[in-house]
């Protein structure tokens, strides 16, 4: 059986992509911090879970490992500028580090899944392709394409190395995110009957469904090495790109014809128009369209599965976790809140607790 390490197994593409892989056949180590909890896995037989972080892998961590999906990161743009040090050791030094001791343990492929967003800004004109420059804006885009760049340095002819640049992911995870922009516009509607929308509206997007681009994870573990070694590919379809207020009226309209646009924000000032035919050419092909992921997330809404809480958005559950860890370091005394670590009695004879 080959065994696949995937890094950040309990995040939003992590949580769809395990199960997707255990379907297949695949054995998978699973390897997270689990801010996001741990029961977004459920358990399989030839399931492993580790929770460990990625700035802490030893070789050990790969001993048996055929292949890794690294996808442990901080996952957007405002997570990255808030918490800029450890976007800096997450997305980059631990990737390049993970990708470094995959090959020294014999591993004999990576899979890097990157972002579309390291394309930044882009006349509307220009449709980019995997050889246009980049021109990332954000902390979390500077660090993917460093990281990029020290992993495709270690391809060889017995380690390949793939480099997935993915458009903005959408759709149900058992980890969900209502903070990327199908989803959130889609629980805004469906809840308050206003389409919430950042402005201007006119900018540029690709987008790519959470099983669509875990699909092409799996396709790229099996693709011929000769076809994808030191490779660059962009990740979603051409159906799916649009400018933001026309992916809005979409979003609306599959939900309910008289929906107003509530505008919120400063414009984003990320545009980018993406081409997706070098992996296509390969075989793979986004199956799923907008509609598709607003309806699965307005069925699970109805169905009570789901619901919009601060662990579904990112950046604020970072800072929740981040504030009681604080708190919690003021009052902890003797390994503990309340019951510490127990301590010998100084008084002689004295009963023990309970006794």
């Amino acid at each position: 059986m080959t065994k696949i390490l995937v890094t950040g197994a309990g995040g939003y593409i992590g949580s769809t992509l395990v199960p997707m892989l255990l379907e297949r056949g695949f054995g998978v180590r699973a390897v997270d911090r689990f801010f996001f909890g741990q029961n977004v896995l459920a358990s399989h037989p030839t399931l492993e879970v580790i929770k460990e972080d990625t700035r802490r892998l030893t070789p050990q961590h790969f001993e048996g490992i055929e292949a890794v999906i690294d996808l442990a990161a901080i996952s957007n743009d405002p997570s990255g500028e808030l918490f800029q040090d450890a976007t800096w050791q997450i997305n980059h030094q631990a990737r390049a580090e993970t990708a470094w001791l995959a090959k020294m343990a014999g591993a004999h492929r990576y899979i890097l899944p990157s972002s579309c967003s390291l394309y930044g800004f882009l006349p509307p004109d220009v449709v980019a392709d995997e050889n246009t420059p980049t021109h990332p804006l954000t902390t979390y885009a500077r660090a993917n394409e460093c990281a990029e760049e020290d992993a495709l340095e270690l391809a060889d002819d017995k380690f390949t190395v793939v480099i997935l640049r993915q458009a903005t992911v959408y759709g149900y995870s058992p980890r969900m995110r209502f903070d990327v922009a199908i989803n959130g516009m889609t629980y805004g509607t469906w809840k308050t009957g206003k389409l919430p929308m950042m402005r201007d509206g006119s900018q540029w997007r690709p987008f790519v469904h959470v099983r669509d681009t875990a699909a092409a994870m799996i396709f790229m573990l099996t693709a011929a090495p000769s076809k994808v070694n030191a490779q660059i590919f962009n990740v979603g379809s051409d159906k799916n790109v649009y400018q933001l207020y026309d992916l809005g009226e979409r979003v609306a309209h599959s939900i309910s014809p008289k929906v107003q646009v509530e505008w919120y924000g400063d414009p984003d000032h990320r545009s980018y128009r993406v081409a997706f035919k070098k992996i296509e050419a390969l075989g793979w092909h986004a199956t799923r369209t907008v509609e598709d992921g607003v309806k699965e997330i307005i069925d699970a809404l109805y169905a009570g599965k789901l619901d919009r809480t601060t662990e579904t958005l990112t950046l604020e559950w970072y800072k929740t976790l981040h504030h009681w860890h604080n708190v919690l370091q003021q009052v902890e005394l003797h390994g503990g809140i309340l019951d510490i670590e127990e301590v010998a009695q100084i008084r002689p004879g004295l009963r023990k607790v309970g006794s």
